[in-house]
């Protein structure tokens, strides 16, 4: 892709398949096309469904509990690299509080404060706005995105004093998503030590590398799609998440799709309140390859009238330090992948969406 022009890249994204952009994937992935077909041509599982799991019982239960659950939960991102939350004790009404903020947030700032913090690698991490079919190089996506790194928010073990207005053109938003991720931290740590004992391991092995656990929280504005996409445009092209894990507490809008093994894309339909997790890539270089990080995308929703109204979406990403060592976990088998340092992994897969030089050697 060296040399061609980003409105290139996303003409191309319309219509191509990821074998155009292997050599950027440092681990192994499936073969699909990038975006939804406009003429309905994806193949559909509509029978599947989603293992649902009740996290409270890690959270409260006993050792047996906490055994049934990871092995749940296991047996559910080993077939298809997610699964559906419940009594993850985080309270529902900051879920609905956050679609109202995150709305607001966008239609409300003025193109020319966002494009103030227009988006930048910071550490391993592309950080800060994404105007509309920019989230990609390679692909015309009809969403406005923005990231949030653990330090655009007060929390405990920052490195700096913290300074709202630096990262935030709103500041007076830091407080209110900050309740949101504070909550859902909570969850990384306990999550990680269900799926380690799901792999047979100690469920403590990554206590220290999560403490002040590194993340970042996404808020994503999908227009209503009435409003000038470009022709084949998805509201989100299909991709892997590059890190541990992401939670999202479930969208109200439906359009997000999960392609399974046999080819066929999945739909996501969760109730109100749950929290969809899925391992990234990471997890799959970790658990040598046990847990797939799933290729997943936004299409058009199936109600029609829906395409005429906004989607917004919060997911919270779990990540490890840009200088730690993604290394092959032991009593996986025989390791396909060789030792790599965070930061390299990291930029070297998401140059695909950023540019080659977005990768740091």
């Amino acid at each position: 892709m060296t040399g061609d022009s980003k409105d290139d890249k996303r003409q191309r994204g319309v219509l191509a398949s990821s074998a155009e952009f292997t050599h950027y994937d440092q681990v192994n992935k499936p073969d699909y096309h990038l975006a939804e077909s406009a003429d309905g041509a994806d193949v559909f599982d509509e029978d599947f469904e989603f293992s649902t799991c009740d996290l409270g019982r890690f959270l409260h239960g006993d050792a047996g509990d906490k055994r049934k659950f990871a092995d749940e939960l296991g047996e559910a991102m080993r077939d298809i690299g997610f699964a559906i939350l419940e009594g993850h004790g985080v309270d529902p009404e900051l879920f609905t509080q956050a679609e109202g903020w995150v709305e607001e947030f966008f239609t409300t700032t003025e193109l020319a404060d966002k494009m103030r913090f227009r988006a930048a690698r910071h550490g391993a991490v592309s950080e800060g706005y994404f105007p509309i079919e920019e989230t990609s190089d390679i692909h015309p996506d009809q969403v406005e995105g923005w990231v949030f790194g653990r330090r655009a928010f007060d929390l405990p073990g920052s490195e700096q004093p913290f300074d709202a207005a630096a990262l935030w053109p709103r500041p007076e938003f830091e407080p209110k998503f900050r309740q949101l991720v504070k909550a859902e931290a909570e969850l990384i740590l306990p999550i990680m030590r269900s799926i380690l004992m799901g792999l047979g391991l100690d469920p403590k092995l990554f206590d220290k590398r999560l403490h002040n656990a590194n993340l970042a929280a996404r808020l994503n504005y999908y227009p209503p799609l009435d409003q000038g996409a470009p022709a084949g445009a998805s509201r989100l092209l299909g991709h892997e998440d590059i890190d541990l894990f992401t939670l999202l507490p479930a969208p109200r809008i439906e359009g997000l799709q999960a392609l399974k093994r046999d080819g066929r894309w999945a739909r996501l339909s969760p109730p109100a309140d749950t929290i969809i997790l899925n391992t990234g890539d990471y997890l799959q270089r970790l658990s040598n390859d046990i847990l797939p990080s799933t290729t997943h995308r936004v299409g058009r929703p199936r109600d029609a009238s829906l395409s005429h109204k906004a989607r917004v979406s919060f997911p919270l990403a779990a990540y490890l330090r840009p200088d730690e060592l993604l290394e092959v976990l032991p009593g996986t088998g025989t390791p396909k992948y060789e030792p790599i340092k965070v930061i390299t992994f990291h930029t070297r897969t998401t140059a695909k969406f950023y540019g080659d030089d977005y990768a740091v050697e």
